[in-house]
């Protein structure tokens, strides 16, 4: 991979990184059903009248927003604005990786290898080891919530799976389209005008939260993650993935003060390990099996 593309893919797993510190930002001013409308408003304006439909149902851009938006999201800031500290949510997010895999084995017939079974099992692990630090605290019902949403986003993967080969940077825009309405109800109904009444009030910090997650962590890092796609196999971009929750553990260290105690670092390196093998594992099977 040439320097240039080997800063591209730097650059977007900083940018989601950084992405959990912004929502924190946001969530502190913007009800968190506002910021995920905000933000889909962001994403889907003006990028939709310059870029065409994919060639997809609109069932399907309707089960990707609801997944991913409705659902994914609104947990996540929720769990976030609940006190679920940014770092550790960018780790557990990534769960979805493990949730993907028994969703794909139960839906689509895929049957991950011993090794990918055995980082899941590293993982959950982890995620017990995490979780019992938090047993009877305020923390542990956001912590849930995280899981909730990283279950959440691994929906909408089966529901990209399904889609087939299409342009995914265009599949985003078109399916951020749909959030917006019910998210924007759901804070009327919930929390009635206020939180909208406040939007021309609120800080520049959480100005800049909406205009980066809107435009820098979803266009500019799908976008770029994208064009890497494109020129190479998944193979060799997905494990650059690995480094969004190294960069979301050094971003709230360093912006939000974020400190990791003994038990959450073990099941931080517990998750990770399990990534790892769920990664690198198909190939490290592969070669075993040759031997």
């Amino acid at each position: 991979m040439p320097l240039r593309d080997l800063l591209l893919a730097l650059g977007v797993v900083t940018l989601w990184g950084l992405n959990f510190v912004t929502i924190k930002w946001g969530v502190d001013e913007v009800s968190p059903y506002l910021l995920t409308a905000l933000r889909y408003i962001g994403c889907a304006l003006p990028a939709v009248f310059f870029i065409r439909r994919p060639n997809v149902s609109w069932g399907l851009l309707l089960a990707y927003g609801m997944t991913v938006g409705v659902l994914q999201f609104s947990f996540l800031f929720s769990a976030v604005g609940l006190g679920m500290p940014a770092g550790l949510a960018s780790l557990v997010m990534q769960m979805q990786v493990f949730f993907t895999m028994a969703l794909a084995a139960l839906l689509l017939g895929e049957r991950p290898t011993p090794l990918r079974i055995a980082g899941a099992g590293l993982a959950l692990i982890g995620l017990a080891t995490i979780g019992s630090e938090h047993i009877g605290s305020a923390v542990l019902i956001p912590f849930l919530m995280t899981l909730v949403a990283s279950l959440f986003w691994s929906m909408s993967n089966i529901v990209t799976k399904r889609a087939g080969k299409v342009d995914m940077f265009a599949f985003v825009i078109w399916g951020s389209l749909i959030p917006p309405l019910p998210m924007l109800a759901i804070s009327l109904i919930l929390e009635g005008p206020g939180p909208l009444l406040a939007l021309p009030f609120i800080s520049p910090q959480a100005i800049f939260s909406v205009l980066f997650i809107a435009y820098g962590s979803t266009l500019l890092g799908y976008g770029g993650w994208a064009i890497l796609l494109g020129k190479y196999p998944a193979g060799m971009v997905a494990p650059f993935a690995l480094l969004v929750p190294v960069v979301g553990f050094a971003a709230a260290f360093v912006f939000l003060g974020e400190a990791v105690t003994p038990l959450e670092m073990l099941g931080s390196l517990l998750i990770f390990a399990g990534l790892m093998l769920n990664v690198f594992g198909p190939r490290l099977w592969a070669r075993l099996r040759v031997a």
